[in-house]
């Protein structure tokens, strides 16, 4: 149980952005990078391999590959240093923690795809148009 100031002044903190992304998802995260006296926002582009925490004190872990090397970093999600958070990709996972990435190397290290259906209103929408109603069977007249 946590004490009610301490709720309200971390509820004060929260971003209220934050995107729906889960574990296997490739993200873009959009990291402010300060040097000097200028500025930056710099994309580190991955595979979210772990979340953990709740509330303030939430992060992930998105791991990448640059020069053939594994490089994985860990977010805090409500930090100020975070600029933006986008999910380019769904990935298709059946575990909570994919630290099995971590051994895989070329093709076996891909996810599947995930479809996401988009909600509109409350009813879901996929990616599949309605039949028109001139596609329907129409009874054919009797002969006479």
């Amino acid at each position: 149980m946590k004490n009610k100031y301490i709720a309200a002044v971390e509820a004060s903190n929260m971003k209220k952005d934050v995107p729906d992304f889960e574990v296997g998802d490739t993200v873009s995260v959009g990291v402010k990078i300060v040097e000097g006296n200028k500025e930056r926002i710099q994309p580190f582009i991955g595979v979210v391999i772990g979340r953990k925490g709740g509330g303030m004190t939430e992060s992930f872990t998105v791991r990448r590959i640059v020069n053939n090397e594994g490089v994985e970093r860990i977010f805090p999600l409500h930090s100020p240093r975070i600029a933006s958070i986008e999910v380019q990709r769904h990935g298709k996972t059946r575990r909570a923690k994919l630290y099995y990435l971590r051994d895989r190397v070329g093709k076996s290290r891909r996810l599947r795809e995930r479809r996401v259906f988009k909600k509109k209103g409350d009813a879901q929408v996929s990616g599949v148009a309605p039949a028109a109603e001139s596609h329907k069977a129409e009874p054919e007249p009797a002969a006479v």
